[in-house]
């Protein structure tokens, strides 16, 4: 998990801890648990801004070795990147800070969270659990951990979504089977991606205008296909994060299918002077035709 979110997270308890009034969920006996330090093995938590945390917890796990076993079936889901507060959502109800005041997640952050994350999670077969029944979490107004990403005016960004279809780069085979794939698409594209940021959770990527050269446009208009893959890189951080492999920036060529309301991208392949079978594919695809176009 990112480690982001540890002093931002810090900053916000300490802000609770300056508010005035408790509130009906705000008192906490110090003598119903205890505090214990967040081990390395607990990696969900582990790191996230505070070095302690209450046994039991606030899912009722009573040793951390149900702690740590629990919390890392979460893992996965927070490498969706389904949402940037995800992990401080889960880490307050896993790992509670050690306070002398019990402190939930706010609904509203229970709630965000779910939002983006539940149907990444049912991609998968899993329902959101009740036991986060965002409906148990006191209401904002109430002494809470709130979302930190609104702090970076995030409001007003579009929260990132994985897509239920794992998107990896794939590695160029032979020309014939690169003109199949795009075959098989409704779309193929030569783009290039830049990446906007490096230092929060989920990152954020940019397509550059300047650099689409449609190679398929299917059912899509031309003149609509950069701001429909914009909204792919927009919504589908975890493809888009998988294509790029760490890079700041990169030329690609993509392609998959429309589906309703959004573009959702099957292949991708990186544009490298070595990838020979990707240069001939494309160059070929001018006069090539498709097997349902023969005859």
């Amino acid at each position: 998990p990112s480690r982001a979110a540890g002093p931002r997270l810090l900053g916000l308890m300490v802000r609770l801890l300056l508010w005035g009034s408790p509130g009906a969920w705000a008192s906490y006996l110090r003598r119903s648990s205890s505090c214990m330090p967040i081990p390395h093995s607990m990696a969900l938590c582990y790191d996230i801004g505070y070095s302690e945390m209450r046994i039991p917890n606030l899912l009722e796990h009573e040793t951390m070795t149900e702690v740590i076993q629990q919390s890392s079936s979460w893992l996965p889901l927070l490498a969706r990147e389904c949402h940037p507060d995800a992990r401080i959502f889960l880490c307050s109800l896993f790992a509670p800070i050690c306070l002398d005041r019990l402190i939930y997640p706010c609904r509203s952050l229970c709630e965000a969270v779910k939002r983006s994350c539940a149907p990444v999670m049912a991609c998968y077969g899993y329902p959101w659990p009740e036991i986060l029944n965002c409906n148990k979490f006191p209401a904002d107004h109430e002494l809470c951990i709130a979302a930190v990403s609104m702090d970076e005016n995030a409001s007003s960004r579009r929260m990132p979504r994985a897509s239920c279809k794992d998107c990896e780069l794939e590695e160029a085979s032979t020309a014939r089977e690169i003109l199949e794939s795009l075959c098989a698409n409704d779309f193929a594209v030569k783009i290039r991606i830049l990446r906007k940021n490096t230092t929060t959770t989920i990152s954020d990527y940019d397509l550059d205008p300047s650099r689409v050269e449609v190679l398929k446009h299917g059912p899509l208009l031309r003149t609509e296909i950069p701001s429909r893959l914009q909204q792919w890189l927009d919504i589908d951080a975890t493809c888009a994060h998988n294509i790029m492999r760490g890079t700041h920036a990169g030329v690609f060529i993509v392609s998959g299918e429309v589906q309703s309301d959004k573009v959702v991208v099957n292949k991708a392949y990186a544009w490298q002077k070595r990838n020979r079978n990707l240069h001939q594919a494309v160059r070929r695809w001018k006069h090539h035709r498709c097997p349902e176009q023969v005859g």
